[in-house]
């Protein structure tokens, strides 16, 4: 079922005035040209229609009946990270939320039985047969374990681990384990009744299967009486703290728990004295915000109501432009860790680049997405000089390794659980 009234954001489609600004970086922060653009598939193909201002005009054609479905209406659409940046750049200059209508066009693509892409659907029907996007049995979802890794019964923290950390990159899991434990964290994990967050799902407009993954995870949530849930995957993140409210027309706040990212959670522990880092780790750094960390993180309010003359809400709808992000938390970590110099990229914070991975990409058009990471990492190299490119997903990690082997380059990446458990002990750096 579509999710999302189009009616409600028809004012947005039918009043973007074209100025394009979608597809840059903000004037005040933009350093260069050739580090200028903030919309990768507008980057990549240059067409209108690869960018916010031509996809509301699609959107706005699809709606009224004047263009029928295609196989490059779908690329189209499907083309798009559902990155944030767009909705960053005009909620603060113009005033639309062009984000809501991007994911419109997907739902109604589902509802007309078009969408999604085949390596989509591929995807899906792995999420409905195991509860994991991988295929793989999901009792084995807690292989990860190490002995070295010690979750309780029960606490007050739950670590949702996600799909990507369980099955493919379990150092990450491992690692964050560790810093859990050496932060004086007591958590427990939900094991095999932890199912695929959903992610993927609701992004490519399968809002019916998406809404099954929320009900679960939140009913076995609340069955463990956790008071904090941690996820150390910016997409599982953004997932449990906004998309669930959103597919059960509530607010963040309302769900009954905290959601943090890991970084969030040990910087907390970082300033109260919990967490040290004592181990040198003698290396030039950069960070990549990842998006469902950054722009795409704001808590979220249900909002009802309508649209009345020249686009007013009624009542006021909260607006998400992307500054309340956890932008700062990651950097305070790294900032602590001896020895270790970070330097930032020219796109940061509010607006980074994405590394291209996410909003189904990475499994439809990975030739995009490998060069949206490949634009990052020579950012990273020109700008930074960064021996190594710090993230804090796992698929941000999957997609600027795949091409820094392809590239033979030198920098390296890590997710930055990894480099900070280097930090907390010598034993560290073996581990990863």
């Amino acid at each position: 079922m579509t999710l999302i009234d189009f009616e409600t954001y028809r004012w947005d489609a039918q009043n973007c005035v074209r100025c394009s600004n979608c597809r840059w970086v903000d004037f005040i922060w933009m350093a260069s040209l050739q580090f200028s653009k903030i919309c990768p598939s507008s980057a990549r193909y240059g067409f209108d229609a690869y960018a916010a201002h031509g996809r509301l005009e699609i959107a706005l054609a699809l709606a009224n009946g004047e263009l029928e479905w295609s196989p490059k209406v779908l690329e189209e659409i499907y083309t798009c990270t559902l990155c944030g940046a767009c909705d960053v750049k005009c909620l603060r200059n113009v005033g639309l939320e062009p984000t809501q209508t991007l994911e419109w066009m997907r739902q109604k693509a589902v509802d007309d039985g078009q969408g999604p892409m085949p390596e989509h659907k591929a995807v899906a029907e792995n999420i409905a047969n195991n509860r994991n996007r991988y295929g793989t049995p999901n009792d084995n979802r807690g292989k990860w374990l190490r002995s070295d890794a010690r979750p309780v019964q029960k606490a007050d923290v739950l670590y949702f681990v996600g799909c990507n950390s369980s099955f493919k990159q379990q150092q990450i899991a491992q690692a964050t384990a560790k810093l859990l434990n050496a932060s004086g964290t007591e958590f427990m994990i939900l094991g095999e009744q932890e199912w695929c967050c959903g992610n993927q799902l609701y992004n490519v407009g399968l809002v019916d299967q998406a809404r099954e993954m929320a009900e679960h995870n939140l009913k076995a949530i609340e069955e463990s009486r956790a008071k904090t849930v941690v996820a150390s995957c910016a997409e599982c993140y953004q997932t449990l703290k906004v998309i669930y409210p959103k597919l059960m027309g509530k607010s963040t706040t309302d769900l009954g728990f905290e959601v943090l990212h890991i970084t969030e959670h040990l910087d907390q522990q970082l300033q109260n004295g919990k967490l040290k880092f004592t181990a040198p780790v003698n290396m030039r750094v950069t960070y990549q915000d990842p998006c469902r960390l950054g722009r795409m993180s704001e808590p979220w309010t249900h909002w009802e109501g309508k649209r009345g003359k020249y686009g007013i809400f009624d009542p006021p709808k909260p607006r998400r432009k992307g500054t309340y992000g956890a932008y700062d938390p990651a950097r305070n970590l790294l900032n602590a860790i001896p020895g270790l110099q970070v330097e930032e990229m020219e796109r940061r914070k509010d607006q980074a680049w994405c590394c291209g991975a996410s909003g189904g990409v990475r499994d439809a058009f990975k030739e995009l997405a490998l060069w949206s990471a490949r634009e990052r990492i020579e950012e990273a190299k020109e700008v930074t000089g960064a021996e190594a490119i710090i993230s804090a997903c796992p698929y941000c990690k999957e997609n600027f390794t795949e091409v820094i082997t392809a590239d033979k380059e030198r920098l390296q990446t890590l997710d930055i659980t990894e480099i900070m458990l280097q930090a907390i002990s010598p034993e560290g750096k073996e581990a990863c």
